[in-house]
C-alpha cells in the first residue's frame, strides 16, 4: 500500500492550517475598566448621571446663569421689591409674580422679593460645596486611621479602635446645636465674618464626626490585605511601611473608597439641608434648608415657594443614591449583572 496518498493528505491539511489568520490576541481587563463598562450598560446609572450632570452645571454656573437672566439671590438686587409690595403679591391664590413668566420663572420670594430661581442655584451651589469638601476630609480621616489601625499591630491598633469608638459616641445634632449659636454670638456684627464661620463651622462638624464608619470599614479590609501574598513578599523585600501602604494596599481600596464616597456626598447634603432648616446651619448665606423653612408657612397659598426647593432636594439626593448603589454593583466583584 502506497503512503503517498496519506502524505499528501497530511500536506495539504497543514497548509490548510497554515491559510488560517491568526487569532487575535486577548486583551485583559482591570476591575476598574469592568466597573466602567458595567455602568455604561447601566441605564439608571446613565440617567442618572446626566440629570447630576445638568444640576452640578447649573449650580457651578449659578453667578453667570443669574447674570444672563438679570437675576439675583440677594434683597438689594435689581429685581427685589419693597416688603409692602412684596406681601401685597402674596396675598392671593395666584398672585403677579408667583412664577410662569420672565424673568422671574420661579417667582420671588415673600417678604424679601428675591428671586426664588436663584436663591435655589445659590443655595445648591452651596450644599454641593460643603458636601464635596466634607465628604474629602472625611475621606482622608477615614482612609489614614483605618490603615494605620488595620495595618498595626497591638498596642496602637487598640488605641485607634478607641479612638474610632470615642468620636462614635458623640451625637452630631446636639454637637452641631451646641456649637451654632457660639458661632452666631461671636460673629454677630460681622455678617460677612458670620457666614464664613458657619461655612467652615458645618464642614469641621460633617468631617469631625463622619468618618469612622469609613475607618472601621478600611481597616477590616486592611486586615484582610495584610495577610495577603503580595504584601508578604513585600515585606520580605524589605519594602518600607509607607510603601506597603501607598503603593499595595490603597490601590486595593479604590472601589470601597469609590463606594463610600458615592454614599456619602447625598448624606452631607441631606444633613446641610436640614441643619439650615433647623437654623444651625447657613442662616447668613443662601441655603435649600432656610428656603423650605421660610416657604413652609406659605404652602397653602403659595404651594410653588415650598415645594419647588423640596423637588429639587428630593431629585438630587434621589440621583446620588440611585448612582450610588449602581457604582456600588459595578464594583463589587460578586455582582454578574
Amino acid at each position: 500500500m502506497s503512503l503517498n496518498p496519506v502524505v499528501e493528505e497530511i500536506t495539504q491539511a497543514d497548509e490548510r492550517v497554515g491559510d488560517v489568520a491568526p487569532t487575535k490576541e486577548l486583551a485583559g481587563k482591570s476591575p476598574t475598566q469592568i466597573a466602567f463598562e458595567r455602568l455604561r450598560k447601566d441605564k439608571i446609572a446613565v440617567i442618572c448621571s446626566v440629570i447630576l450632570a445638568i444640576l452640578v452645571l447649573a449650580a457651578a454656573f449659578a453667578p453667570l446663569i443669574c447674570k444672563a437672566m438679570h437675576i439675583t439671590a440677594s434683597v438689594d438686587g435689581p429685581y427685589a421689591l419693597d416688603n409692602t409690595t412684596a406681601l401685597d403679591f402674596y396675598n392671593y391664590p395666584l398672585p403677579q409674580y408667583a412664577g410662569y413668566h420672565w424673568p422671574h420663572l420661579l417667582g420671588i420670594a415673600p417678604q424679601t422679593a428675591t428671586d426664588n430661581l436663584a436663591t435655589l442655584l445659590a443655595g445648591m451651589r452651596n450644599s454641593l460645596i460643603i458636601a464635596l469638601i466634607a465628604t474629602f476630609f472625611t475621606t482622608v480621616i477615614g482612609l489614614a486611621v483605618g490603615l494605620a489601625a488595620g495595618f498595626s499591630r497591638g498596642v496602637l491598633d487598640r488605641v485607634l479602635s478607641f479612638v474610632i469608638d470615642l468620636f462614635l459616641s458623640f451625637p452630631l445634632i446636639l454637637f452641631a446645636l451646641a456649637l451654632a449659636p457660639i458661632i452666631t454670638q461671636r460673629f454677630a456684627t460681622d455678617q460677612h465674618k458670620l457666614q464664613i464661620a458657619q461655612f467652615v463651622s458645618l464642614i469641621f462638624i460633617l468631617s469631625t464626626l463622619s468618618w469612622m464608619g469609613l475607618a472601621r470599614l478600611v481597616r477590616g479590609q486592611v486586615l484582610q490585605l495584610r495577610e495577603r501574598e503580595f504584601v508578604l513578599a513585600a515585606q520580605v523585600m524589605g519594602a518600607s511601611t509607607r510603601r506597603i501602604l501607598v503603593k499595595e494596599l490603597v490601590p486595593n481600596l479604590v472601589a470601597t473608597l469609590v463606594i463610600a464616597l458615592s454614599l456619602s456626598i447625598p448624606g452631607f447634603i441631606a444633613a446641610e439641608v436640614g441643619f439650615s432648616f433647623l437654623g444651625i446651619g447657613l442662616s447668613g448665606s443662601s441655603s435649600m434648608g432656610q428656603m423650605i423653612q421660610a416657604a413652609t408657612q406659605y404652602y397653602d397659598t403659595y404651594p410653588l415657594f415650598l415645594w419647588m426647593p423640596v423637588g429639587v432636594l428630593v431629585v438630587l439626593v434621589l440621583t446620588l443614591n440611585l448612582l450610588g448603589d449602581s457604582i456600588r454593583d459595578a464594583f463589587d466583584p460578586k455582582t454578574r449583572r
